[in-house]
């Protein structure tokens, strides 16, 4: 296992450092592989609603990523990002909080020759509107979702902050799963999806156990910033305070557990230093 004090000068033995091109169709093999999209960012002008006062950080964009993952049983959505239609207008768009995407998940997929019916599975952190971006344009896959998050999102009348049943209303007669805590995806524990609610009734992380890179946890929105883990900060916007730190509390005895480094999805300072589609991580 590659520890991540060395990961980043290992990673450029691992993909070549001149030669990220691998525009060739991922093919599902026993190697675990992840790869990275931008699918957006998101500009505030103020974190006071992630419980961060505006002198506390500098930080007022955070970036909105989308994960493929393969495996040999099957190919995986995680996070959808921004609604493609953003990439529609140029720049940034909105007040207060401001939206932008360059790129649709749908143009960079194509590079590595996938489209939007390449899934055989998906699944979200959770139903907030920059997370589900691309969920009506996916076609045939299975959706793993927690029953409390299916229930909440899907219900008759919509209480969660940030959720837009209009971005996702495909899914609610799409095959789906609905999952009543931790969940072993393939069956062999190398990605597992780990409950987390607070942030919203059924949040969830995924954990990936890769066999260069080491272990990690993508952490959906249990955390926004460095921050936000460091001083156990919960956005105003959370649906449960007492769960989402609970939650914390769980995954933080996982990452102990397993060795596992957490990814923090929307911190862009972090997401900056990651290798991006078409370059991968196994």
């Amino acid at each position: 296992m590659i520890r991540y004090s060395t990961i980043f000068s290992c990673m450029a033995m691992l993909l070549g450092i001149g030669g990220t091109a691998v525009a060739e169709q991922p093919e599902s093999s026993s190697a675990l592989r992840l790869y990275v999209f931008e699918c957006g960012r998101v500009r505030f002008d103020s974190m006071e609603g992630f419980s961060i006062e505006d002198d506390e950080t500098d930080v007022r964009e955070l970036i909105v990523p989308c994960y493929i993952i393969e495996h040999e049983k099957g190919r995986m959505l995680w996070d959808g990002g921004l609604p493609s239609a953003t990439a529609e207008t140029k720049g940034w768009q909105g007040e207060g909080m401001q939206l932008r995407l360059d790129r649709t998940l749908a143009e960079q997929m194509a590079e590595i020759n996938l489209n939007m019916s390449s899934f055989d599975l998906i699944a979200f952190s959770h139903m907030h509107f920059d997370h589900v971006g691309v969920a009506n344009e996916v076609e045939g896959a299975t959706l793993l979702i927690q029953k409390t998050e299916y229930e909440a999102a899907f219900a008759d009348k919509v209480n969660i902050p940030a959720v837009k049943p209009a971005i996702y209303s495909k899914l609610k007669d799409a095959k789906r799963v609905l999952l009543e805590g931790d969940y072993d995806v393939f069956g062999d524990g190398k990605v597992r999806i780990i409950s987390a609610p607070g942030h919203t009734p059924g949040h969830q992380v995924l954990f990936l156990d890769l066999a260069n890179t080491g272990p990690i946890v993508l952490s959906g929105d249990l955390y926004h910033l460095a921050i936000s883990r460091r001083e156990r900060r919960v956005p105003t916007f959370n649906t449960d305070a007492q769960a989402t730190l609970k939650s914390m509390d769980r995954v933080e005895a996982f990452l102990k557990e397993t060795g596992a480094h957490l990814w923090i999805e929307h911190e862009l300072a972090w997401f900056e230093q990651l290798e991006k589609s078409p370059s991968s991580y196994d």
